[in-house]
């Protein structure tokens, strides 16, 4: 037995009646590291799933009746990726990000112990006090300081016109650094690897690779989708959709609203239960946050509102990040990586929301997160050319030809070109285009081809092909 995921450790434990140790899932499933497996064995006992019995190296794990299913009131725990521990001296928010005052009644806070922190519920005024375009987590300086580390120069131009042009370099830093923040083990470089030429990296779980792929499909949605895409039901369903595929012990979760409770691990935090009242205040939440008038606001209030919502099963906070940016894409401004933002400055700043509604800690963190993420892409702005008005024209279209000739690999790349245009109304641009398609085909690689929505096989099937005919 050789799968790594999740529910193939379930039932290889389901399969021995005994129960079995740590060792022997291991050598059932030779692809899966220890630590993801001491990580998926915790959660499936915290989840009701697992029973451990024993100490240290007898310890077996047996599987018990699953609870939580689609249709019942089981509360599920949410396990961060690294547990928040106030005596481990790396959960100390790193120097270098300056704190409020404020912040560092926070810090002071979240850094008890659970036993010194008070029990707290949903609290729906946190929501209800804010009002669009007069309530302001983030003040004007701040926004407007925000601007000026984020400007492109491009910000008149169509929606996602900045998005589509840094979006190989995107997919690798936003896909490693958001999925780092759940204790993916893989490095920037694998994930280089993985998203250009799709080579997965050795010793890692198979969960970590979907993590990964999954980030990449949800970006390109949001930079695809950046003139249509709003604060919606239809694009967070989806984007949660994306992020969570393959990842979620219960399929009937993915892009959709949880239907049973949920539990925050090493909080005292507890997230409304019935799914209609999370409906409701997610269909409040999504019309406040399109009524934002300023994108730096609206990227902060999802970053707020939607983890303390915990619409989802699970992922919520990966699509809190991804949602984050989708202002910051139309707007074309500089996206928010989140590179360099330590795990355990994130937790602290999160459980600041949880319990205690206030989010100086987080904006701190989000601030001081942007202007790390903007240096980053301003090499890359000053190095973009100025767009083809050509190709900013007829962009659709020429993705869908050149996708079209690549998938019709057994028929002439002319024929099928003039075909498929002879579908457009391209007026006096038509021979324009054409010598463009022909550009894009000349120029094809397989860093490119998620942008027409081809795959690597795709790409040297038709390569092959062409090859023969030369």
């Amino acid at each position: 037995m050789t799968s790594c995921s999740f529910q193939a450790l379930l039932e290889s434990i389901r399969s021995a009646p005994d129960g079995l140790a740590i060792s022997a899932l291991l050598d059932l499933h030779p692809g899966l590291t220890r630590r993801t497996a001491q990580r998926w064995l915790r959660n499936g006992v915290a989840q009701g799933r697992l029973q451990a019995v024993g100490a240290g190296r007898g310890r077996r794990y047996r599987a018990m009746t699953c609870a939580g299913s689609a249709g019942d009131a089981a509360s599920v725990t949410i396990v961060w990726a690294h547990e928040p521990s106030p005596d481990d001296a790396s959960d100390i928010f790193p120097v270098e990000i300056p704190l409020s005052v404020d912040s560092q009644d926070i810090l002071a806070y979240v850094n008890r112990p659970l036993a010194g922190r008070h029990p707290v519920g949903y609290q729906r005024d946190f929501l209800d006090a804010y009002e669009p375009g007069r309530t302001w987590y983030l003040p004007e300086p701040l926004r407007q300081q925000l601007r000026r580390m984020g400007d492109t120069g491009q910000m008149r131009r169509p929606a996602g016109t900045y998005g589509r042009a840094i979006l190989g370099r995107l997919l690798i830093d936003l896909s490693w650094a958001s999925s780092h923040l759940e204790g993916n083990t893989y490095t920037r470089l694998d994930t280089r690897e993985l998203i250009r030429h799709g080579r997965i990296a050795g010793g890692k779980a198979a969960q970590e690779t979907q993590m990964i792929l999954n980030h990449k499909s949800a970006i390109e949605l949001l930079v695809e989708n950046a003139d249509t895409a709003g604060f919606d039901r239809f694009t967070l369903f989806n984007l949660h959709s994306a992020l969570s595929e393959n990842l979620l012990l219960d399929k009937e979760d993915e892009g959709r609203l949880r239907l049973h409770m949920v539990d925050i691990g090493q909080s005292v935090y507890r997230p409304l239960g019935m799914s209609a009242q999370i409906g409701e205040m997610l269909d409040i939440l999504l019309d406040k946050a399109g009524r934002i008038p300023d994108p730096f606001e609206q990227s902060f209030f999802v970053m707020v509102h939607l983890p303390y919502l915990q619409p989802f099963a699970d992922v919520n906070k990966r699509t809190s990040r991804l949602a984050a940016n989708l202002p910051l894409i139309r707007a074309n401004l500089c996206p928010l990586t989140f590179l360099g933002v330590p795990e355990s400055a994130y937790v602290r700043a999160i459980l600041g929301v949880y319990e205690m509604t206030r989010v100086e800690l987080l904006r701190d963190l989000y601030v001081w997160a942007y202007a790390r993420s903007a240096r980053e892409y301003l090499a890359i702005r000053r190095g973009l050319a100025e767009p083809d008005p050509w190709r900013l024209a007829w962009r659709g279209e020429l993705r869908q030809v050149v996708r079209d000739v690549v998938l019709q690999s057994d028929r002439a790349p002319l024929e099928v070109i003039d075909e498929t245009l002879s579908r457009h109304d391209l007026g006096a641009d038509h021979e324009n285009v054409r010598a463009l398609v022909i550009e894009e085909l000349r120029h094809l690689h397989e860093g490119v081809l998620a942008r027409y929505g081809l795959r690597p096989a795709d790409y040297e099937r038709w390569r092959a092909h062409q090859l023969r005919l030369t």
